[in-house]
């Protein structure tokens, strides 16, 4: 095996950077034989047959040059008229929409494109573990906030607060619905927190992936209230399952647009031809598809929440995505990796720590009921099983 020659060196900034917490502990405890793992946001459903077939028949015709770099003109045309009749903004798919390698990759080329060194980019807390490496990758500093006494909600407020203490503040980053908690903005909160982003002319780059997947309350994009300051993401991973294609899209102004396209070129030249098909497909004949899921879902999430808040494990009960955040009963200690190491060795379920999505997290753990009904009544009846027996 070769080793690093002396005096080579690495990337300090790189060095810097934590791997995602969520994986690590998921690659610790997926060594255990018979696990059950409710860890990763992976939908256990098939991507829908139509939607399949279209891939497949762009191989079979041999659709395997590069496409334009920003994405084929049919499929930001589908973006485009997709997103006018969703959020009520009509981007040019010309200029305004770029199609990327999944949303983490948008995420990517937006922060690497409105970066400079020093600028602060705001990230409320606890959510999805990506945010602030990137930060840190595109040489900016990140403040992170916790949102647990608001209930996982980041207030006008709160954010006007970390304004008036980060005056070098250059960006607000929201997730919503929330990847851990689930939790949802209302369309008063999102107005609210849209006239805080104006007034302090900052930019918001808003990750609404799971927008499909809402259950009892209609989603509202900040893009609606400031579309020339939101750098919008998405993509079709969520909400056709189709996580393995890689396919995501990022819409805003021209202006900034502009600088997306370049950075997204240097990363990845463009996104697969076979994906793009796809979906074209699911954002063309596939607007109904995410009804069927959803539906699967919010079943899921009512035993979920029933069978953890029978235990005592307090939860916020998920008004989109597909995880449930849960307190960890008071008398079992505030150590999210302890517990979700000791219930996975000992009960061979697998549940993620709260402190992996960042301050908020301490003392909760992330479930995903993203998995199959048998998987989920057993790993409940496990988690019940520890829980009574460490109790005792």
């Amino acid at each position: 095996m070769p080793h690093l020659a002396d005096g080579l060196g690495y990337s300090d900034k790189v060095e810097k950077v934590k791997p995602s917490g969520i994986r690590i502990f998921d690659n610790q405890v997926s060594k255990i034989p018979g696990i059950i793992k409710l860890t990763l946001g992976e939908p256990d459903m098939n991507t829908p047959e139509h939607v399949k077939q279209a891939a497949i028949r762009s191989i079979q015709n041999n659709d395997s040059h590069y496409a334009p770099q920003k994405g084929k003109l049919a499929l930001r045309k589908a973006i485009s008229n997709f997103l006018d009749k969703t959020i009520h903004v009509k981007y040019d798919p010309e200029t305004e929409v770029v199609v990327t390698v999944g949303a983490t990759e948008a995420i990517n080329a937006a922060l690497f494109a409105i970066s400079n060194p020093g600028d602060q980019v705001i990230i409320p807390t606890p959510v999805f573990s990506l945010y602030w490496p990137v930060a840190t990758l595109a040489d900016a500093n990140f403040v992170l906030v916790n949102t647990a006494k608001d209930g996982f909600v980041l207030t006008p407020e709160h954010l006007e607060k970390v304004i008036e203490e980060n005056p070098k503040a250059k960006a607000v980053i929201l997730n919503y619905p929330t990847n851990p908690t689930g939790v949802e903005y209302s369309e008063e909160n999102i107005k609210a927190l849209a006239k805080v982003v104006r007034k302090h002319n900052l930019y918001v780059i808003t990750d609404e992936i799971y927008s499909t997947l809402t259950y009892g309350v209609k989603h509202y994009s900040i893009a609606s209230e400031i579309p020339e300051r939101a750098i919008y993401i998405s993509g079709v991973s969520k909400s056709h399952a189709m996580t393995g294609y890689r396919l995501g899209y990022i819409a805003g102004p021209a202006e900034i647009m502009a600088q997306i396209g370049k950075v997204h070129g240097l990363m990845v030249t463009t996104t697969t031809d076979s994906s793009q098909a796809a979906a074209l497909e699911a954002l063309t004949n596939g607007l109904d598809d995410p009804e069927g899921y959803r539906k699967v879902y919010q079943e899921r999430r009512d035993f979920v929440v029933k069978a953890l808040n029978d235990m005592g494990m307090e939860t916020v009960k998920p008004q989109g995505a597909f995880y449930v955040f849960a307190k960890i009963p008071e008398k079992f200690g505030k150590d999210d990796m302890k517990f979700a190491l000791d219930l996975a060795n000992k009960e061979k379920v697998g549940i993620t720590p709260g402190s992996a999505f960042g301050p908020g997290g301490e003392g909760y753990v992330r479930l995903s009921y993203a998995s199959s009904d048998e998987n989920l009544y057993t790993a409940l009846s496990r988690i019940k099983d520890y829980l009574q027996k460490k109790g005792n």
